[in-house]
């Protein structure tokens, strides 16, 4: 009688070891081999899987077959495999939230590894240089892969929210190339441009040169919005701060065009008349004396460099060639000269600068 019970136990933990094995081949094999999935978006991206915070590794079959890129069959097998292996490795069902990207032939090994490790889409926003405040939150409202928490936000209760409350928000977040995924906001994407701008604002007002004529390092930020505006050439920048830098050294009103559009706002359209040159605003640089009160465009970092570290000379003067550079000139007379040479004169194809057509 014993004996008999023994060789059933022995039976038994044998088939149990079998089945064991055979399970364990069957779903280790089932999530090896490529899912040969089916292209279900409309928007010809290619297959993509949003997995939302909380979301488990179980939920992923049952996600692609609802999407139409895993069959019922599929899916089903997949859910067997997948209960197997997270029973014996419970950590196994922990995934991180996002939206991935997934080629036709992926295992289901390799999207687990791929959803555990985050290796979720990331898009890109380039801000340019030299665009202004208002260009850089139609660039983000434009983006559909942000969450969009500025929808109706004033400046002035943007800024609140970044812990600027009274800032105005011109110059304040840096040009730069920003990666984010479909979890991020507008408004990250604002703070990381903010800390940045900060940041290098900060550092090149601690190495600038000596004896400039800035109270602050907001005064800078401002010098460095209008050079931006009136140069695209990086070689030029130095120059152009030494002329505006001499400027305000000996006196004279800076007398840049760019701020006068500023002071404009909606009522620029595209010329600058004498009118527009003698009307009194707190931006326009031919009546006021110093700078304006605020930046007047988003600056770049080699834009306050050039701020904060002028390239010596004695011109007080340029203008626009026509080609996106400029010429400088001493003297008031050989700036008269070149006005009639380049602006008197111009060819069908004259840009005062890369970013700017207007007179300088």
């Amino acid at each position: 009688m014993i004996r008999t019970l023994l060789i059933i136990l022995i039976a038994l933990a044998m088939g149990a070891a079998f089945t064991w094995f055979a399970l364990e081949r069957w779903s280790l094999a089932t999530l090896a081999k490529p899912l040969n999935l089916q292209v279900c978006s409309t928007d010809n991206s290619g297959i993509k899987v949003d997995m939302p915070r909380g979301a488990l590794l179980r939920q992923v079959p049952a996600k692609l077959e609802a999407q139409g890129c895993l069959s019922a069959k599929q899916a089903q097998q997949l859910s067997y495999a997948l209960r197997w292996q997270v029973w014996q490795t419970p950590q196994l069902a922990q995934i991180k939230a996002g939206e991935y990207q997934l080629e036709t032939n992926i295992s289901f090994v390799q999207l687990m590894n791929k959803m555990q490790r985050g290796e979720v889409i990331k898009y890109s926003v380039t801000i340019i240089e030299g665009t202004r405040f208002q260009d850089l939150l139609k660039l983000l409202a434009a983006l559909p892969t942000l969450r969009h928490e500025l929808a109706h936000a004033t400046p002035e209760e943007v800024m609140e929210q970044l812990g600027k409350a009274g800032e105005h928000p011109e110059g304040w977040f840096a040009p730069d190339t920003y990666f984010y995924t479909k979890e991020d906001s507008d408004m990250a994407i604002l703070r990381r441009a903010l800390r940045a701008q900060e940041e290098q604002l900060t550092e090149l007002w601690q190495n600038k040169q000596e004896g400039l004529p800035y109270t602050s390092p907001y005064e800078a930020l401002i010098m460095a919005s209008i050079i931006e505006r009136e140069t695209g050439v990086a070689q030029e920048r130095k120059q152009i701060a030494g002329v505006f830098v001499r400027r305000l050294e000996q006196g004279m009103r800076l007398q840049t065009d760019p701020t006068v559009i500023y002071g404009m706002g909606d009522n620029y359209q595209g010329r600058i008349t004498r009118a527009d040159l003698r009307e009194a605003t707190p931006y326009n640089t031919y009546v006021i004396q110093g700078l304006p009160p605020t930046p007047i465009a988003l600056p770049s970092a080699a834009a306050i460099h050039a701020a904060l570290n002028p390239a010596p000379g004695k011109a007080l003067y340029f203008v626009a060639k026509g080609d996106g550079t400029h010429h400088f000139s001493t003297t008031y007379a050989e700036h008269t000269a070149a006005v009639r040479r380049y602006q008197l004169q111009r060819r069908s194809d004259y840009r005062s600068s890369p970013q700017l057509e207007a007179s300088e």
